[in-house]
């Protein structure tokens, strides 16, 4: 039986997010000529179902073991995650091995695709192409009388790999938009308070307001779906409110999500066919290396 295919998200209490994920997933099925499901890894689960058309979302290891009572036992996971976070790093083998170890399940193969950005591949620039593009449309639909500068914002994060890649996609992005911006910064939308997560400074809330980034600021949204951080009223843009009223003179512009970028499921497409050759992913290993 060939593997159940998995689009998966770190999941959102908002149904905007889980109508995105689905969208995407019938989009990339439709590509390949295979059903491909959209399932979160967590949280999604807990939306009403009236919010979603009736059709509640599907959360990982829920998934995964209804799909054994109807004898799948390998499964293909392609992250909506532009790096390796702790949600496919660490949470997702984790599950795996318990559902395995608990269930006596000794036959469950999960594969796991790369995540969008592999900062081996250097020469890729096709995120960063994405961030352009966004950048650029939202820089046309506005009559500035200054180079704006470009505030690369993702969410934030324990992992300092995830943040490397946050870094990288700034580097590309302003190579790729030139002189006709001001300057082009990464930062990100929230952290934790320890000094040992201080490489996710700087904040978006301290960016704004500072040496070029005090006039006309584009908001580059290193985001791909909706939810409580994203998209409208969302986190992100209470934080450039916030910033407009303590700074006389800044005004932001948020770009729209990656989600919505049509050159992303090609990027998703190369992935999964990249996924389907890569060894099944263990806690018990990946615990083993980092020892």
């Amino acid at each position: 039986m060939a593997s159940c295919i998995i689009l998966t998200d770190n999941g959102s209490l908002r149904p905007e997010a889980t109508f995105s994920l689905r969208r995407l997933a019938k989009a990339l099925g439709e590509r390949i000529g295979k059903p491909i499901h959209a399932v979160s890894l967590l949280h999604s689960g807990r939306i009403d179902a009236d919010k979603l058309d009736g059709k509640p979302a599907d959360t990982f290891e829920k998934f995964v073991l209804a799909k054994r009572e109807e004898g799948v036992d390998e499964f293909l996971v392609v992250p909506l995650f532009f790096g390796p976070s702790a949600a496919i790093a660490e949470y997702l083998p984790q599950r795996v091995d318990v559902m395995r170890e608990a269930q006596g399940w000794t036959k469950l193969t999960v594969r796991v695709a790369p995540c969008l950005v592999n900062l081996k591949e250097v020469d890729d620039y096709r995120v960063a192409q994405m961030l352009a593009d966004h950048v650029l449309r939202k820089h046309a639909s506005l009559n500035l009388s200054d180079n704006p500068s470009v505030a690369l914002d993702d969410h934030g994060t324990p992992r300092k790999t995830v943040t490397d890649v946050r870094n990288h996609l700034a580097t590309q992005l302003g190579e790729l938009l030139g002189d006709k911006f001001h300057e082009v910064k990464p930062c990100s939308m929230e952290r934790r308070e320890s000094k040992e997560y201080d490489y996710n400074e700087p904040l978006l809330e301290h960016l704004l307001g500072s040496s070029a980034f005090h006039k006309e600021v584009i908001v580059s949204m290193l985001f791909l779906q909706p939810g409580r951080h994203a998209g409208e009223g969302g986190d992100v843009a209470e934080i450039c409110e916030a910033a407009e009223k303590a700074n006389p003179g800044l005004t932001t512009h948020i770009t729209d999500l990656l989600g919505l970028h049509p050159r992303l499921l090609d990027l998703l497409e190369e992935r999964l066919a990249q996924g389907k050759d890569l060894e099944p992913v263990c806690w018990q290993a990946i615990t083993q290396t980092r020892s």
